[in-house]
């Protein structure tokens, strides 16, 4: 279960900072590699927003710049932080793309990228021992402003045993 490579977009980065779990990244990956436009959409446009500090402040993020020529295909079909991520990915085999946007997620499963969401990383981090239930993790994104369809907040909780 634990990952090589996760490559996040913007919103799973601030879902998981609001509610105190940032930390679960490295904690299910050797590297955590942020595209630079996600880092600064989180970190520089997002200043002062809630979860901006904490993903600053996270000392195992590796940013890195992407050849903007993979990024340029993806950015008529999905914003910039998403379409550096997608292409980011791309380029690393058997990279996680953490990615909550459906869009980017059906290009991304068009491409054979093995991709997840922030729901996704939660139950993989309540399967690894790192926390203890999920629904109180749900409950905090959705009090946090985070949008998570019924029926997949059901599913999930049904699949933990919850």
């Amino acid at each position: 279960m634990h990952e090589a490579v996760i490559v996040p977009d913007s919103s799973p980065l601030i879902g998981l900072a609001r509610i105190g779990q940032l930390d679960i990244l490295p904690q299910l990956s050797s590297r955590v590699l942020v595209p630079q436009f996600v880092w600064e959409e989180v970190t520089i446009r997002g200043s002062g927003a809630p979860g901006s500090v904490e993903v600053k402040q996270a000392t195992w993020i590796e940013v890195q710049v992407v050849d903007p020529m993979l990024v340029e295909p993806f950015t008529i079909l999905v914003d910039r932080g998403e379409s550096e991520a997608i292409a980011l990915a791309r380029t690393i085999p058997n990279s996680l793309l953490l990615l909550d946007d459906s869009r980017a997620r059906r290009i991304a499963e068009r491409l054979g990228i093995r991709r997840t969401g922030t729901v996704g990383l939660l139950r993989r981090a309540k399967e690894a021992g790192l926390i203890d239930r999920l629904r109180p993790q749900l409950e905090a994104l959705q009090a946090n402003g985070i949008w998570i369809r019924r029926e997949l907040i059901d599913a999930v909780l049904r699949e933990a045993g919850e």
